[in-house]
């Protein structure tokens, strides 16, 4: 998806989409760090 985005942007300029290229970049490290800590994406079970 993020290479979707990147190709829109490109051909158009269009800083919303780079916005929001950024905005799925920052998200899916936090995504990457959050699963390499837990071994999963919910919440810790008690």
């Amino acid at each position: 998806m993020l290479e979707l985005l990147w190709k829109v942007f490109s051909q158009t300029g269009n800083v919303d989409m780079y916005l929001l290229l950024k905005e799925l970049e920052e998200n899916g490290e936090d995504l990457e760090n959050n699963t390499s800590e837990t071994g999963s994406l919910g919440p810790s079970p008690l």
